[in-house]
């Protein structure tokens, strides 16, 4: 019997937080995007203080202030580290581990259906909870969709107490008439005011839609999300993955720039985190469009939004290639007197590396692979940006606010907690 389970931890990216500081259980906190720009993670506290996903932290700081929230700079290596720990401590308790996101892991489990499976599940979270202090939710069904919906319930209704099982089909018609139609993974705002206009408002009524009805309505999508509500896997459809077709990496300065080297030396860390993406997928590039701005909000400054697309010959994951190319892009691109405030580096035209197409007077490619597998070595072991070329520099006066990050508890040495025992 198919079981598909989704483990979902709660609120992770503070719970990440409260792991190492113990002082931050039970008190609101709100974790900062990239250069504690907006909240992207709240406690429980802080939601019902009223604070939203995606509040800009600056529009909110008297009322954070005002109650004793505390704001947290986002921490990504801390809650990377977290989410392979996570992963451990459940690898056991299924055949199959798929990492959907930082905080939520569909898993396989097929070979434990003859089981108490909501017994199974807690004895999962309680390993987690041990090993990570991480509070999580887990969802059952059969399709994943319906693992999505069991997630929320486990999540949102008391009565699941953590762990929701929608295979049984009265339980799950119970969950499906109560869950609102846009709250469904796959149902986007517009789908769902579609499905408004004909009454369909729950998860339930959705399933209950034909299927030709729901590919006139919102393509192939909709009617593959329609035949999961009612237990059929789509996987069965879709068994390729499909194409990854571009990659990006963006950031906001956490000072304005206006000198070309300062901006060139936020680009060239850009191009070369790019590049180490692309070799980490197994893909190469054929196109990059760099790209910087200044602040579109303050217009009683100078404005300019300078961008230059440049084909790659031949198509590279070469870091110092892309670096050389965003580079020709920005120089071509610059105008003296406006303050920046951000810049990004896009990649298009992704193929597999096996199937890059060679060209004529290509230099020696093997001995570029081996010195980009030795720098993603490295860098690897001894922290990024450890070895970087000398455009990027060291100053890195650009480089995002983080004035409240956490310390890399478990990635660096000399950051891991001291515990004395008196």
């Amino acid at each position: 019997m198919t079981a598909i389970g989704l483990i979902d931890c709660n609120n992770f990216y503070v719970s990440c937080e409260r792991a190492f500081d113990p002082k931050l259980v039970g008190v609101p906190v709100v974790v900062a995007s990239n250069n504690d720009g907006c909240a992207i993670a709240r406690s429980n506290e802080a939601k019902a203080l009223g604070v939203r996903m995606g509040d800009p932290i600056h529009l909110i700081r008297d009322r954070l202030d005002k109650h004793g929230v505390v704001v947290r700079s986002s921490n990504y290596t801390l809650y990377g580290d977290m989410q392979r720990r996570v992963v451990a401590a459940v690898e056991e308790f299924a055949s199959e581990v798929e990492i959907y996101s930082i905080d939520e892991s569909f898993l396989d489990l097929a070979p434990f259906a003859d089981r108490d499976l909501t017994v199974h599940a807690n004895g999962m979270r309680d390993q987690v909870r041990r090993w990570t202090t991480i509070p999580t939710c887990v969802g059952i069904g059969p399709t994943k969709t319906l693992a999505k919906v069991a997630n929320a319930a486990a999540k949102k209704n008391p009565l699941f107490d953590g762990v929701a099982d929608l295979r049984d089909p009265a339980i799950r018609a119970f969950v499906l008439d109560r869950f609102p139609v846009a709250d469904v993974w796959g149902v986007g705002r517009a789908t769902a005011a579609k499905l408004a206009t004909l009454g369909v408002t729950t998860a339930g009524q959705l399933r209950d839609m034909q299927l030709k009805q729901a590919r006139g309505l919102g393509t192939v999508v909709l009617e593959r999300l329609v035949a999961e509500l009612q237990g059929v896997a789509a996987s069965v459809v879709e068994v390729v993955e499909p194409r990854r077709k571009g990659m990006a990496v963006t950031r906001s300065f956490g000072a304005p720039v206006s000198d070309l080297e300062t901006l060139m030396g936020a680009v060239a860390q850009y191009a070369m985190r790019a590049g180490e993406k692309l070799r980490s997928h197994g893909l190469v590039a054929g196109q990059l469009t760099v790209f910087f701005h200044t602040n579109p909000h303050r217009r009683d400054l100078p404005q300019h939004h300078g961008s230059r697309r440049i084909a790659l010959h031949p198509m590279t994951a070469d870091s110092l290639e892309l670096l050389a190319a965003a580079r020709r892009g920005v120089e071509a691109a610059w105008r003296d007197g406006p303050a920046y405030t951000k810049a990004g580096i896009m990649l298009d035209d992704l193929v597999a590396e096996e199937q890059r197409p060679r060209t004529l007077f290509e230099g020696d490619v093997d001995r570029r692979a081996r010195l980009m597998t030795a720098l993603d070595e490295v860098n690897g072991r001894f922290g990024r940006f450890t070895a970087v070329p000398a455009a990027q520099g060291f100053a890195r006066e650009w480089r995002m606010r983080a004035e409240a990050k956490s310390p890399a508890w478990t990635t660096r040495i000399a950051e891991v907690p001291v515990v004395s025992a008196r």
